[in-house]
């Protein structure tokens, strides 16, 4: 046989095997720009180039001119790897792919070795053996001496290997090497047990991989593979088209391989346009805007299998899939870098701006640049999955695109205090196979947990705090992101999830307009859509001391439920919904004993989270009684009864008996409005004046975010709204407890700029205007008609605010957050109904007490207090003006 024939035999000995393989575009796929031509390839091994342009290949013969030869052979294959394989097989030792959200590994334990077609394609892409080592070459050669024939090869390795490209440790690379930790998962058995508990997996049961064979051509059976295809009816353009290799009998279930989503022998025809496509059976890139209908012309390869929640439109209008928000353009050298075509926009790079398939080592879920690894790429190192969101939320500097979405980084690795996110190794991980028992269940097969981002308590802090960090996704689902005010917003459309970027380009999130007859709510913003978190559930009894009795985990996608209020009447319909509806339940999975262990025990305790570290808020020092270490429950301090709402005359709030009349819990309305008005605050005279915007609208009714007080410090003296371009978020602030402005013992007169006075109006509290507050002496003969505040400040001069205010404003078991020195309880360690004595004044015993001077012997009306409800009862300071002889005698 001549070498002619013997080309020719070749060449349609390869058009068989891609027929009977299933491998080779038919003419009734959408497959425009592709065509089954090997040769134009750089699977095209031989010496000379089959297509139009330039070569660019660089792994190439010296001399050899047959193509096929370097995978196939008629005669003499290798045992047990089809189709003909004239290559030997790799006896290498994989590590393969592993991830506490791979559904396959909980169902089979761990992955099989790679098989299959895997098998075919790492007998050169794991680089242990030579590129030009056959079985048979010329008629020369046998499967008994597998890979005895040599051709000789340029570009290649040491030894004949796979190339290292731009090197063997970055994301960037075809040598796979023999840890496949870092590549997309193969030899993962597709099923329903998989689809089912994965949750976001295209159902293997549309698309049947079981009982009867597809036929191609009318006659030509499949062998060894099948087709994961609709078998026709309704909805077909909604299911996948990718094959999946057969694992034995043809009712045996199918396999992802190498070959499900490659097929090395077709060509993309317009790729100097499309960039490289990777041999990929579909697109590689989003080339249509994603839709809730799978679209086989228009997506990109990755949604023909993970559908991401598409019919209720979660991906096709997140912020990072929807044209309208994610149109940022890729700068040139990292487009080039990622194998991208110029110019480049975010949303046609899609599930690539974070994963890639072949990622870099040590990362976790494929994603990419997520490492501590330096350079640019990044060679290796151990997980960070932060600097995967860096790669575009840093500064436009920085950014690998432009315009550069919101600045997250600058925040988290710049600021003096800021989340711990920057922890290695990294100990939030979601998904896996636990129980938390009374909770959630993530060891059902339907569980769905790594969809849902959800994770184990243990590894949130429960039983080892060491395991307290922050990880982006512990707050953000980014497949589930949108750009819009309201996280809520009812079915997703072009106009709610591509409102106008408010505040630069801080867009997505909460609605806060300082305008009048704006009522703010604290419905979840886009950015918090589809995350996950839990409400508390508490006791009938609702004493400030007792902790909640349990939580209910909010999880999944809020699908097309509308919400608009979740305060006041509303709050019940928010209680109910499955899902996360506002942005406390984020915030309380690690910011009360849901995330950890809590003794309830003050000042300090020992189970709390401590305070200080590096970058963290470290132990403040009290003035008389040393410095508290511990933070403390969220959960228990912002509950907000509905029994103590409005202006309740007794209450179990948790003070003492003879101090619950006209007494209630108080709280910052987080959890749940107030229900007291500017008129019942003032005793039947409206103070909502005593608010900035939009605090001074619908007193009693608003609520309000966590976010309102915590994040990036603000250099206006009367705002809360991020400067520039800054994000909403507490990700980092100069700062202590990643405060918007400062909160010290000065706070007060002359700080008119810190915290407080960001929402509450200093002119108000801080010197002589005669204006009323809650604080209105309105009974008895002396001081009757003026305002405590005024009047204090115009005997001293100044006033602090955590004299009489509890340090820790989150909430109380007294009205108006004051403290009441007359009745010191546990929550300073001492027994309930305490009194501190006048000699020991300022008292400071921390979490909650620092400088305070404030004694009440009755709680007087909001609005309508007397001279004499403060002071010690029977003591030298109880009465008209004795009081400030002792109480307020020698002010800090």
């Amino acid at each position: 046989m001549n070498s002619s024939s013997s080309r020719l035999l070749l060449r349609c000995l390869a058009v068989t095997l891609s027929i009977a393989i299933g491998l080779t575009a038919s003419v009734s796929d959408s497959w425009s720009a592709r065509e089954s031509n090997v040769r134009a390839t750089k699977h095209n091994l031989s010496k000379d180039w089959g297509g139009g342009g330039a070569d660019t290949r660089t792994v190439k013969a010296t001399t050899e001119s047959q193509v096929c030869v370097f995978c196939h052979t008629p005669h003499a294959a290798t045992s047990g790897m089809t189709p003909l394989w004239n290559r030997k097989a790799s006896n290498a030792a994989y590590t393969t792919y592993t991830s506490s959200s791979l559904d396959a590994q909980a169902i089979e334990g761990q992955l099989a070795a790679p098989g299959g077609s895997s098998k075919l394609c790492l007998s050169c892409h794991d680089g242990t053996l030579a590129i030009g080592n056959v079985n048979v070459l010329n008629g020369a050669g046998s499967n008994t001496v597998q890979g005895g024939q040599s051709i000789t090869m340029t570009g290649t390795g040491a030894g004949g290997v796979m190339p290292g490209g731009s090197g063997t440790n970055t994301g960037f690379t075809r040598f796979l090497g023999t840890d496949l930790s870092n590549d997309h998962p193969i030899s993962v058995t597709y099923n329903k047990l998989l689809t089912d508990r994965d949750g976001e997996l295209r159902d293997a049961t549309l698309n049947p991989i079981d009982g009867t064979w597809e036929w191609v051509n009318g006659s030509t059976r499949i062998i060894g593979v099948r087709k994961h295809r609709n078998q026709g009816g309704s909805g077909q353009a909604q299911k996948p088209k990718l094959p999946l290799e057969m694992t034995g009998s043809a009712t045996d279930s199918g396999q992802v391989q190498c070959a499900t989503c490659h097929d090395p022998h077709i060509r993309e025809t317009s790729e100097a346009t499309a960039g490289n496509q990777k041999f990929l059976r579909q697109n590689r890139f989003q080339v249509d805007a994603p839709a809730n209908a799978y679209n086989e012309s228009g997506d990109q390869i990755c949604l023909s299998c993970h559908n991401k929640n598409r019919g209720t439109g979660m991906w096709a209008f997140s912020a990072h899939a929807n044209p309208s928000v994610a149109s940022a353009t890729y700068k040139a050298t990292p487009a080039q870098q990622r194998d991208f075509p110029a110019n480049i926009q975010v949303w046609q790079a899609g599930c690539l701006n974070c994963h890639d398939t072949h990622s870099i080592p040590g990362s976790r879920r494929l994603l990419r640049e997520g490492t501590t690894g330096t350079g640019t790429p990044k060679a290796g190192g151990t997980s960070a999955i932060e600097e995967t969101c860096y790669q575009c939320h840093s500064n436009s500097t920085e950014s690998i695109v432009t315009p550069s979405p919101p600045d997250i980084k600058t925040d988290f690795t710049t600021k003096a205090k800021r989340m711990p996110i920057a922890k290695s190794p990294e100990t939030h991980d979601i998904g896996g196979s636990f129980n938390d028992a009374g909770f959630v269940d993530c060891n059902s097969t339907t569980n769905k947990c790594g969809k849902d981002f959800i994770e184990s308590r243990e590894k949130l802090g429960v039983g080892n705090l060491a395991n307290r960090h922050a990880e982006c996704t512990d707050c953000h689902n980014p497949h589930r992101v949108i750009r819009g005010k309201s996280g809520l917003p009812g079915a997703l459309t072009a106009a709610n999830t591509s409102e106008a970027r408010v505040n630069g380009a801080s867009g997505g999130h909460h609605d806060h307009r300082e305008a009048a007859g704006y009522t703010h709510t604290n419905v979840i913003s886009g950015v918090l859509r589809g995350t996950w978190g839990v409400e508390p559930v508490y006791s009938s009894n609702k004493s400030f001391h007792l902790l909640p009795t349990g939580y209910d985990v909010k999880r999944g996608d809020p699908g097309n439920t509308a919400i608009t209020d979740c305060g006041g009447a509303n709050k019940a319909n928010c209680d109910a919904q499955t899902f996360v509806t506002r942005e406390y339940q984020i915030c309380l999975k690690c910011h009360s004993d849901y995330g950890y262990t809590d003794d309830n025990a003050y000042p300090s305790g020992s189970t709390r989270p401590t305070l200080g570290g590096t970058n963290l808020t470290g132990s403040p020092t009290s003035r008389t009684a040393g410095s508290f270490t511990r933070y403390t429950n969220q959960a228990k301090e912002f509950q907000a009864p509905s029994a103590h709402r409005g202006h309740p005359t007794t209450t179990d709030s948790g003070s003492s008996a003879g101090f619950s009349t006209n007494n209630h819990r108080s709280w910052h309305p987080v959890m749940d409005s107030t229900n007291r008005t500017g008129s019942t605050r003032g005793n039947g005279t409206n103070i909502s004046n005593n608010w900035r915007s939009p605090w001074n609208n619908s007193v009693g009714s608003q609520t309000m975010y966590c976010t309102d007080c915590h994040g990036s410090e603000v250099t206006s003296a009367t705002s809360v709204i991020p400067d520039g371009t800054n994000s909403w978020g507490p990700h980092g602030s100069t700062n202590d407890f990643l405060l918007k402005a400062p909160w010290t013992t000065a706070t007060g007169s002359g700080n008119t700029d810190h915290l407080c006075f960001r929402c509450h109006e200093s002119g108000r509290y801080t010197g002589t205007s005669g204006a009323r507050t809650g604080f209105w002496i309105g009974r008895g003969s002396r001081g009757t008609g003026k305002d405590g505040h005024d009047t204090h400040y115009a005997k001293i001069n100044r006033m602090r605010c955590n004299w009489c205010h509890v340090a820790v404003p989150h909430g109380w078991k007294n009205k108006a957050l004051l403290v009441n020195l007359n009745d010191v309880g546990l929550e300073a360690g001492v027994a309930n109904g305490t009194v501190i004595a006048n000699g020991s004044l300022p008292y400071s015993n921390g979490p909650y007490y620092r400088n305070a001077m404030l004694k009440i012997d009755v709680f007087g009306p909001s609005g309508n207090w007397s001279i004499g409800d403060c002071g010690t009862p029977g003591s030298s300071d109880d009465g008209a003006r004795s009081w400030m002889q002792g109480t307020c005698g020698n002010p800090p």
